[in-house]
């Protein structure tokens, strides 16, 4: 009797430590509808709904699950069918073998880092080889699919995750009905996915014995625009039911944190045509943590200018205050993708990506709104022809009230429902973090380049990156600034758009304080845990963030070292090699004051190697450097089983860099860079030792 009354107040005790935790999860999911989720057996979940196709997507930043909503709405309007969309963390696959003859599945994979599979993706993929599947090509005959892989071609292995994944079904016996897809990010992801899904959906209805054009045209949502309804039960930019209410609880994705910012300054010199922000973001009241090698995410907001020309295009200007409430027609298929009930004016604030370049698609799809017969025929061409989309839109980096206006001035009566199901959410935009937690506990850092530049097909027009131009509205709101630097009068400087940063209800811009709302993502960006074992570390730019980082964490460590073995206990420590890259020395050399005091705290140990690319008439790059130390860095690898680290812009850099090291060791090893070098790469790779944070 004691046991069982132990054991329940044992389980009383979990459950109430874990409150706060269910209760974020469940609030956070509030302005959502969904489908009864009770059960996390997929074959259950299907039958109960009476969906004979369900759409996995593996999605690390929202891009896949993006394209799984796509692919559902098509198949529903198109083919009349019932669609499931499930994200690959929520069911147990168990039952995987049970899926029934005429259902079929479609996957939609992304690929993160160098060929892994998204978080959210993993336990699936590790699943697909459990001892459940001993029998191989017998244990899952019936699964019938098809395969949309997301992925970019700067990185190592182009769509990895999605090539892993279809390996792995065919083994097991599943049936791909189509071919696979393989969407490149660094060129056109658009472009690829509808090259991609009109053979890919016939496929598909030949499999399941359907024809096209069963279906009637049906909106995914309703919207209701309501007359009376409290203000503190409106979503205003807020970000989570959290946020609204004030309650305290984790901080993740779902529940982005309010972080007040300690300080944010441009690192390079007055008078350069370019901005790079250091901002300090305090975590001290936040549940957040992290560790070097993570990545902030950073909630900005689009640009003022694009929601007052939105909300004009659409009609929409002397509505913007007018309260919506919105439901999902079919939540199995369409969640409501933004808290609510909101306004126009904040959905096209906070919550819609407006300032991307319009897809060719959506145009496609609003063209039957068109206020005159020839704005549709416009607007059409644009959606149907792959070169005049890029001509006229892609080239000159057209957001969607540009694209509408460049159709028809005239005012675009377009449904809200169709602008909720046709455009992206806006996203997060993720940074490396620049600072160690060991130094750093109650703040994270970021280091950004500002982004602002003339569009490809019109010298005219300005683009503006989205989330840096944001931190630079920030750093010029607390520094009081004007503008953002003094740049000579020849720089042809851009002027940063406006950006709401005082946040839903003023509530990150108080007394003069700011904030700006972030969360961490895990990253296996990490040192190994020795550090006797060497570093060779790789980051021109801002790809110097995550070493600054790294740097701190071992400053951190040697002065433990130090205090508890002596002034020499570092003679044993591996040696950090940092390759560092800019233009000038003395314009945009990032963090020039701070490298040698960490120099002076880890002696002999530290490395760091600079190549200026414009101050000498020969051009010097990482690579350069890399190459000159190459006897060292191939008796570190390959005989002290060095670590190797690159971070910055991949489709150059990158590869160039992995090339010289390819070198490097081909001729350690008395053979060729193309045979001996590559085989050295591709087992450094394996064995995780050659880690990458790159970008294009």
């Amino acid at each position: 009797m004691i046991q069982i009354i132990a054991a329940a107040v044992a389980i009383i005790l979990a459950a109430y430590l874990l409150k706060d935790k269910m209760i974020s999860k469940q609030e956070a999911r509030v302005p959502v509808p969904a489908a009864n989720t009770a059960t996390r057996n997929i074959i259950d979940k299907m039958q109960s709904t009476r969906k004979r196709v369900i759409i996995f997507y593996g999605s690390q930043t929202g891009t896949a699950e993006e394209y799984a909503l796509k692919i559902a709405k098509e198949l529903k309007h198109r083919y009349g069918l019932g669609v499931l969309i499930a994200d690959l963390d929520d069911y147990e696959y168990e039952c995987l073998p049970h899926f029934h003859q005429d259902w079929a599945a479609v996957f939609v994979m992304a690929t993160y880092g160098e060929g892994e599979p998204t978080d959210n993706a993993v336990a699936f993929m590790d699943f697909l080889d459990s001892p459940e599947f001993e029998d191989g090509a017998d244990s899952i005959p019936n699964l019938k699919y098809l395969l949309f892989g997301l992925g970019n071609k700067t990185y190592t292995e182009f769509n990895g995750a999605a090539r892993k994944l279809d390996n792995k079904l065919n083994k097991l016996g599943a049936i791909r009905i189509g071919e696979r897809g393989e969407g490149d990010d660094n060129k056109s992801m658009e472009e690829d996915y509808l090259a991609w899904k009109d053979p890919a959906f016939d496929a598909l209805a030949k499999s399941l014995n359907i024809e096209e054009g069963t279906a009637a045209e049906e909106a995914d949502f309703r919207v209701t625009e309501i007359s009376q309804i409290p203000d503190e039960k409106v979503y205003l930019g807020e970000l989570s039911a959290r946020a609204l209410h004030g309650t305290k609880g984790i901080h993740d994705a779902k529940n982005p944190y309010a972080a007040p910012i300690i300080k944010s300054n441009d690192l390079f010199k007055i008078g350069t045509e370019r901005s790079c922000i250091h901002t300090e973001f305090s975590i001290q009241d936040s549940s957040l943590k992290y560790q070097h090698g993570d990545h902030v995410g950073l909630w900005p907001v689009n640009a003022e200018v694009y929601v007052e020309e939105t909300l004009k295009i659409l009609g929409l200007s002397d509505k913007r205050q007018t309260v919506i409430q919105i439901e999902s027609l079919d939540p199995a298929l369409a969640k409501v993708p933004f808290p609510q009930p909101t306004n126009y004016e904040t959905a096209f604030r906070h919550y819609l990506d407006i300032s991307a370049t319009v897809s060719r698609q959506t145009l496609a799809l609003f063209a039957k709104h068109a206020p005159t017969d020839q704005a549709k025929c416009v607007l059409s061409e644009l959606g149907s022809s792959k070169e005049k989309y890029k001509e006229v839109v892609s080239d000159h980096s057209m957001r969607l009230h540009e694209a509408l206006e460049h159709a028809s001035t005239e005012t675009w009566s377009i449904p809200f429902e169709d602008i909720i199901s046709s455009m992206p959410r806006l996203s997060p935009r993720y940074y490396s973090i620049s600072s160690s937690p060991k130094l750093n506990p109650n703040a994270i850092h970021i280091t950004a380049v500002v982004l602002q530049y003339k569009s490809a097909g019109n010298a005219n027009k300005n683009v503006y990156g989205l989330a840096t131009n944001y931190v630079l509205n920030i750093k010029q709101s607390v520094n009081n600034d004007s503008i953002s630097y003094s740049a000579p009068v020849d720089a042809q400087i851009i002027a940063p758009p406006q950006y709401a940063i005082q946040g839903p209800r003023g509530a990150y811009a108080r007394d003069g304080h700011f904030k700006a709302p972030i969360h961490v993502r895990r990253s296996n960006f990490r040192l190994p845990n020795s550090p006797k074992i060497p570093i060779i570390a790789v980051g021109p730019g801002t790809g110097i963030a995550p070493f600054r980082g790294f740097v701190q964490e071992r400053v951190h460590l040697s002065r433990r070292y130090k205090e508890k073995n002596g002034a020499d206990a570092l003679n044993e420590w591996g040696k950090f090699y940092l390759f560092y890259g800019c233009r000038r020395s003395d314009e945009d050399f990032l963090y020039k004051e701070e490298w040698p005091e960490y120099g002076k705290e880890l002696g002999d140990s530290f490395v760091m190697r600079t190549a200026v690319s414009r101050e000498s008439e020969k051009k010097v790059y990482v690579q350069d450097h890399v190459w000159e130390a190459r006897e060292e860095l191939a008796d570190a690898i390959l005989n002290k089983r060095a670590y190797i680290y690159i971070c910055g812009e991949a489709s150059n850099m990158a590869r160039q860099v992995e090339e010289t090291l390819q070198r490097i060791l081909g001729e350690a090893k008395q053979g060729t860079a193309e045979v001996e070098g590559a085989q050295e790469i591709r087992l450094l790779k394996e064995r995780n030792r050659i880690l990458t944070d790159v970008w294009s």
